[in-house]
């Protein structure tokens, strides 16, 4: 557990040697380290929220799908949180455990801005390791916030930042991301295959080798056990491709999406098409959906006036349920015994239905069982719920889809925008209701695990 008193930690003689230590190091680096001309910093907004924007446009321009995507969300905001936690430790009141670690890092003083320099800084130094292709916006983006060049010296580079950095990278290191095994679809009726027909060309899902990372159900989870903790029983209960088509459930579940997804339906609603697309964010240059509820956590923190330190471990909370999340989810699409086709491949090649086309007018390349929206929305709004104690706060959501219809939606609760979130994939034409349903009750219990045992609050 974390300690809320600082104690001596050893003589005053050991501080004075660990601290001069550190001066001299600084020094050395100060004297072999060009100094450039400094603006005044400009720390307008609060920073964690900040980094988080500048994270947000390192998707858009990153693309891809959103497992690895989610990760990133968890390495920075984790790293921030840890450093975060150990600028309260050091000058005020940490109330909450770290994620990693919290260091009471050597200083006789609080220093100026030192709150935003040590969050800043480790934000930074993660994303450059993230995202290497995109060195001139991030650098761009410390200038715009610290007036200075992120190469030029920082004393708490070397008693804190470097460490968070460290500890983060190292943590994530091996962790199963970097798997590339090629994907073989198991080539029976009711098993995933490429999504790219003819009059619906998709040149990035045209071949089986091209379903997005397969083995992501692998990886080591932020804070589950594995990805198969909460592994639903839906898919197993089938066992073979032959019973699930065979089942009247499946049937049914065909139907609906046949009827509300298609891109010319006659019972899907103008409200249920609006939202469909909201929530979609699914094509490169969008934030994404982990970027989408990232996004709209910043509002709702705003709204709430949360402080850094509230803020910093709200986002790691959010980012580290939705990046398990992610791992549970694809575990579901292809560890287990069934590898469901789309509703695309359903309709076109299990019904004979060859003109058919899902409102989206292209489908994830993945299995559709269950559904990623359902699992992130659910695991963000039960965060949400838990972090601030109710799930009936009204808040205004935002997308950048560019086919949206409209900007805005406002909801009533956490639950209300998660559910919608999990439906409107099936408006789109590019889920079935179980795969909403199934990810919905994943993300929900991922949400709840994490918030018992990761960065838990004095007291709970």
């Amino acid at each position: 557990m974390f300690h809320t008193r600082r104690g001596r930690r050893g003589g005053i003689r050991a501080k004075a040697v660990t601290l001069a230590t550190v001066l001299a190091t600084a020094a050395g680096a100060l004297a072999l380290t060009p100094q450039s001309a400094s603006a005044a910093p400009n720390y307008s907004g609060d920073p964690v929220q900040y980094w988080n924007n500048v994270l947000l446009g390192a998707i858009r321009t990153a693309g891809g799908p959103p497992g690895p995507l989610s990760r990133a969300a968890a390495e920075m905001n984790a790293a921030i949180y840890d450093a975060e936690s150990s600028y309260q430790l050091k000058f005020h009141t940490m109330t909450s455990d770290p994620y990693l670690q919290a260091v009471n890092y050597a200083g006789w003083a609080e220093g100026p801005g030192e709150e935003e320099r040590v969050i800043g800084r480790t934000a930074y130094n993660i994303l450059l390791k993230l995202f290497p292709g995109q060195t001139t916006y991030l650098d761009n983006k410390f200038t715009e916030r610290f007036g200075t060049k992120p190469t030029d010296f920082d004393i708490l580079d070397v008693t804190v930042v470097n460490t968070m950095v460290t500890n983060m990278w190292n943590f994530r290191t091996a962790d199963g991301s970097a798997d590339q095994t090629v994907y073989t679809p198991d080539d029976k009726p009711g098993a995933w295959r490429p999504t790219s027909y003819p009059d619906l060309p998709d040149a990035s899902c045209a071949q089986g080798g091209q379903a997005a990372n397969p083995e992501w159900g692998k990886v080591k989870p932020w804070a589950l056990t594995s990805g198969s903790q909460f592994r639903p029983a839906t898919p197993g209960q089938y066992a073979s491709y032959e019973n699930l088509l065979a089942s009247p459930a499946y049937a049914e579940q065909v139907a609906k999406v046949r009827g509300l997804g298609a891109a010319n339906s006659t019972t899907r609603t103008t409200d249920q098409t609006a939202a469909a697309w909201f929530w979609a964010n699914d094509a490169n240059g969008t934030y994404k959906p982990p970027g989408q509820l990232l996004d709209i956590t910043a509002r709702v923190a705003r709204d709430r006036g949360l402080t850094p330190y509230q803020n910093a471990r709200l986002f790691a909370l959010v980012s580290v349920a939705m990046a398990d999340a992610a791992i549970a989810e694809w575990d579901v699409k292809f560890q287990t015994p069934i590898d469901l086709w789309r509703p695309v491949s359903a309709i076109r090649e299990g019904l004979g239905d060859t003109g058919w086309k899902p409102l989206s007018g292209s489908t994830p390349c993945f299995p559709a069982w269950a559904s990623g929206h359902s699992a992130f929305g659910a695991a963000w709004a039960g965060i949400m719920r838990q972090y601030f104690k109710s799930d009936n706060i009204t808040f205004t959501a935002s997308t950048d889809d560019p086919k949206s219809p409209v900007k805005n939606r406002t909801f009533s609760s956490f639950s209300q925008a998660a559910r919608e979130d999990a439906d409107s994939r099936v408006w789109l034409g590019v889920h079935y209701p179980w795969d909403a349903s199934d990810g919905l009750t994943l993300g929900d219990a991922v949400a709840t695990w994490v918030f018992t045992h990761k960065m838990k609050a004095a007291g709970s």
